[in-house]
């Protein structure tokens, strides 16, 4: 029928989602291109976390302008978190009318039926659902050729954190039934999947709206432990509050979910902690990193961290650096807090100014990296297991996999080792990777 393009921006579950569009795309006859300029139909699947996002999007949609007018029979789609964003399907529209379809989170399900619906009238489709319906499964799935698969376990969010849009965007916590999941994790250790992620906005709160009360978080890993072919079980993202005693005993006592906890603190400072409404006191943070150092001492513990937030002042910051210091993460995703129209963060007094920002941010990540090296300069003289991915690009005689810890390791190798998990001795470490060499 013709070539496709998709373009995603934002997290781990937009990347999915493209998966699925893919998936949607290619039933219907279509293949994909990598040059945008030879698609047929190009979507933009978007994300509106961070106001940076916004603008890319809107930067490429006025590049795609040209190609539309020297194309008229292109079809030009956004999609994903940013039209659900209130009036943003007909900002869209008004400014950038070579757009011919707009949709949200809740009907991406619906994207062959647009396009029919494109194709047979020649007519723009808008089309944003308020809120989600019921989970539609058995969508097909064009996953990326590799060794790891994500795996969608729930959508939405209930915590409405002040600062996060994605609970408006995303809908409230829906979580998978526990059959579809494990069928879907079984089909892909027989298709030569090792390692799956299982995604959701907090996957500590999976199974609290299900009629099998038994499946919680703990319960599901359990059964996935369970599943041949499968090596490796990892998860994003978890929230501090809701990870209990018997989810750590659970990957404590498992011989596949890795020990890799991405627990996002956000800020060291109650007084912050309290407006951003994260429901943990800095005091609860240290509690349950210290339970999982001592059941899982080696364990990897990474974070997201925000600077900037309203009212955040120099000791408030203080207090952060501080918690650094004493927790000190593998590594930290951090950022500045910039506005999200429609959060109650938005309208807070104390809005920091931006230059106070950027210099706070300098001051986190040179703290961070510091202590990245380090951590990673531990490693050195360990034996690790890795799983391997692939070659290393630019350099095909290493190869390069991830440890336990999602660390990623390179080492001299040949190709017959992909898919494999081998033991490495760690002989140096760098910022962002460690280097050894195969036991």
């Amino acid at each position: 029928m013709g070539l496709y393009h998709i373009r995603t921006f934002g997290c781990q579950m937009n990347e999915h989602d493209s998966e699925i569009l893919a998936g949607v795309l290619e039933r219907m006859g279509y293949d994909p291109v990598a040059d945008v300029d030879k698609a047929d139909i190009i979507l933009l699947n978007t994300c509106c976390v961070r106001e940076t996002a916004e603008n890319k999007v809107f930067s490429y949609l006025g590049r795609l302008r040209s190609q539309k007018a020297k194309n008229p029979e292109l079809i030009i789609g956004v999609c994903g978190c940013m039209p659900q964003q209130k009036g943003m399907a007909s900002r869209i529209r008004h400014l950038f009318p070579h757009v011919d379809l707009v949709f949200g989170t809740h009907n991406l399900h619906r994207l062959e039926e647009h396009l029919t619906r494109i194709t047979g009238a020649r007519e723009p489709v808008v089309e944003i659902w308020s809120s989600p319906g019921s989970i539609t499964e058995g969508l097909p799935i064009k996953r990326k050729a590799g060794i790891s698969a994500w795996v969608t376990i729930m959508y939405g969010c209930n915590n409405y954190c002040t600062y996060c849009i994605v609970p408006y965007v995303r809908g409230r916590e829906r979580s998978r039934r526990p059959i579809e999941i494990i069928a879907e994790v079984t089909a892909l250790g027989k298709n030569g999947f090792k390692e799956i992620t299982l995604l959701g906005q907090n996957v500590n709160s999976y199974g609290k709206d299900l009629e099998e009360k038994k499946y919680d978080f703990a319960e599901l890993l359990k059964r996935l432990e369970e599943i041949e072919g499968i090596k490796r079980i990892r998860y994003m993202t978890s929230h501090p509050r809701d990870f209990n005693d018997r989810l750590i005993r659970t990957i404590a006592s498992s011989s596949k979910v890795c020990e890799q906890f991405h627990l996002p603190v956000q800020a060291g400072s109650n007084k912050i902690l309290k407006k951003m409404n994260r429901g943990y006191t800095r005091e609860d943070y240290f509690n349950l990193v210290d339970k999982i150092k001592a059941v899982l001492p080696h364990s990897t513990i990474t974070t997201d961290i925000m600077v900037g937030f309203p009212g955040e002042t120099d000791d408030d910051f203080e207090q952060t650096l501080d918690l650094v210091r004493q927790v000190r993460f593998d590594s930290a995703y951090t950022f500045i807090y910039n506005t999200r129209p429609g959060t109650p963060a938005s309208k807070m007094a104390g809005q920091v100014p931006e230059e106070v920002k950027k210099q706070r941010i300098q001051t986190l990540i040179r703290l961070q990296n510091g202590i990245s090296l380090e951590k990673n300069r531990e490693s050195v003289g360990s034996t690790e297991e890795i799983l391997v991915e692939g070659k290393k690009v630019k350099d095909e005689f290493l190869l390069c996999g991830r440890n336990r810890g999602g660390k990623m390791v390179f080492f001299p190798g040949k190709e017959s080792l992909i898919s494999h998990i081998v033991p490495v001795n760690v002989k140096k470490a760098h910022l962002t990777y460690l280097v050894g060499c195969r036991v």
